[in-house]
């Protein structure tokens, strides 16, 4: 009697423990990209298994891209209110004062990982090891084969042994990037400690280019992966093609595998119980294929670019079953917070609120909210441009002016989204008041976001916690700043002292001469011969905010590849 006694005390001061968390978010994965979800190749067994004990947000949004989602997600804020407006040239930069949901958790005594894609800054104070997270493996800028790869990294196999960034050092890994993730998110959450733990593995698969293990991609090689199912929108005007479906799919299979491995250590180490488990994608598909009759993939604020598959279990605490209210990313961190008794680290004022009356069962409904959702390229939002206003019902969608010309014209659709999952039938011209309530909502909405402004985040160089900085086009920024060969473009930088600086350029394509410009238009020029690379040394002082390099060969102007800066000698 005494040891069943004794069992059952044990057992209920386990539940009562705050619990383990583990977030799993997948890249460019779409609504369709599951079996569960009814797509007609593709087989996700572990993931389908996963839906059947978790509860269901069935309409849960996120942003059209990758860096808005994420900064969302781990601050519970607009990403406006972030500083994130885009994914590269500098704009996936979060400001480095918004509290994040690592830094949450770290001060009521979780251990915290980060094991795959953060693409919120690539160097200090912007890093995840400056952001709260106590471990750490990742890439750099938006994915692989990008122009942050660090040195090592194999260009045509860049997803196979990647060199990645490991506690704040570049490390060359062994095997499929996925599977590297994996390994390092399992030892992260076997380690023998008394704290709980959260693991945000961000996998940044099946994100292209599609590179892919043979043997996880074979069987869709050989399968009809074009015959898509009729049903909802059709979104493409002629049959895609089957390679890239198929190498995606790959990348899918070879991601539901790890998460089984992920799922199994859990069970395994006997913490499946009290370990809060959220599967969820950053977008909609990146490229054409099933998306489970949704209108548009990534990049539009159609649904098949916004909603995504969200799924959360806790045996301790949760039931499986289906939760209709819509919901956002920005409900994640208040939710997590919440299950765990956890408070925030620093005041911050969320703008998502908690889930868990409803994941739990204990409130049928929240009160009724309207959701916003934006991305257009740029440095900095405008008004109407690529937007959604998400109500309870209706949902208006201005989709017009995603890309950078000033050439577009608005056009306000709306749609019953209970009654019309697939946005088919325009209720603008019937329902005029609704479109002018929705509108004006938004209107209020993103003169509140944008307010602060968006001066972007100063990178620091010649500090002691990153002695190091090396600059990639992912960071930089101006009207020519670019992936293109000649693309040119300046750095936002802090120096932490006055001093001499030297400056490592290099360029795959050879120049003659290098030009370097720092705030106020101080520079000089130093002359070189056929070179790929050169050092100069910069006086640059604590009041410098930016620093550009300008190559030249002959009559072509263009900007380095990367730039390495440190303190001179």
């Amino acid at each position: 009697m005494r040891s069943l006694f004794a069992a059952l005390l044990f057992s209920s001061a386990a539940i009562a423990a705050p619990p383990n968390v583990l977030v799993v978010i997948t890249d460019d994965q779409g609504y369709g990209d599951l079996g569960a979800h009814g797509n007609p190749v593709l087989k996700t067994p572990h993931l389908d298994a996963f839906t059947k004990e978790s509860v269901r947000l069935k309409r849960f949004y996120v942003s059209p891209v990758c860096s808005p989602t994420r900064s969302s997600l781990l601050t519970g804020l607009w990403n406006y209110r972030t500083g994130v407006v885009d994914t590269f040239i500098g704009r996936s930069m979060m400001r480095p004062d918004v509290p994040t949901l690592a830094e949450h958790l770290s001060a009521a005594g979780y251990r915290t990982g980060l094991f795959g894609k953060w693409h919120l800054g690539d160097h200090h104070p912007l890093r995840p090891e400056d952001r709260g997270f106590g471990e750490t493996l990742w890439h750099h800028g938006g994915g692989l084969a990008q122009p942050s790869d660090l040195p090592g990294t194999t260009a045509g196999k860049e997803y196979f042994d990647p060199v990645l960034t490991a506690n704040g050092k570049d490390v060359k890994s062994k095997g499929y990037c996925t599977d590297v993730f994996t390994d390092a998110a399992l030892k992260f959450m076997s380690a023998d400690s008394p704290k709980p733990f959260f693991a945000y593995v961000a996998f940044n698969a099946p994100h292209g280019p599609l590179q892919v293990p043979d043997a996880d991609a074979a069987p869709y090689r050989t399968l009809d992966v074009t015959a898509f199912p009729k049903i909802g929108q059709p979104w493409f005007a002629q049959k895609p093609d089957a390679k890239p479906v198929a190498d995606a799919y790959g990348m899918i299979a070879n991601l539901d595998a790890n998460f089984g491995r992920l799922m199994k250590a859990l069970a395994d180490k006997k913490l499946a119980d009290n370990t809060l488990v959220i599967f969820l994608t950053d977008n909609g598909p990146g490229g054409v294929r099933f998306n489970s009759g949704l209108r548009n993939r990534k990049g539009s604020v159609y649904d098949g670019g916004v909603r995504v598959p969200c799924y959360v279990r806790w045996p301790a605490k949760l039931k499986p079953g289906t939760v209709d209210q819509p919901a956002a990313h920005i409900d994640l961190t208040p939710t997590l917070l919440e299950a765990c008794g956890a408070k925030p680290a620093k005041p911050v004022s969320f703008d998502g609120r908690s889930l868990l009356p409803l994941l739990t069962g204990e409130k049928k409904a929240l009160p009724d909210r309207t959701l916003f959702l934006q991305w257009h390229r740029g440095d900095e939002p405008e008004k109407f441009r690529g937007f959604t206003a998400i109500g309870p019902r209706y949902k208006l969608v201005q989709a017009a002016g995603v890309q950078p010309n000033a050439n577009w014209t608005p056009k306000y659709e709306l749609f019953d989204i209970p009654a019309d999952e697939f946005e088919q039938t325009d209720l603008a011209a019937k329902l005029p008041d609704e479109v002018a309530k929705l509108k004006a909502e938004y209107e209020a909405w993103f003169a509140d976001v944008t307010k602060r402004g968006f001066a972007p985040p100063r990178i620091v160089v010649g500090s002691d916690a990153e002695p190091v900085v090396r600059l990639t086009r992912q960071d930089w920024r101006g009207p020519n700043a670019g992936w293109a060969k000649d693309s040119v473009g300046h750095w936002v930088i802090a120096p932490a002292t006055d001093g001499r600086y030297e400056l490592v350029v290099r360029s795959g394509t050879p120049f003659g001469v290098a030009k370097w410009e720092t705030t106020g238009g101080r520079g000089a020029s130093e002359l070189v011969v056929d070179l790929k690379e050169c050092t100069l040394t910069v006086p640059l002082t604590t009041k410098d905010e930016k620093v550009q390099i300008t190559l030249i060969d002959g009559d072509k102007t263009f900007g380095p590849d990367t730039v390495e800066i440190r303190r001179a000698k």
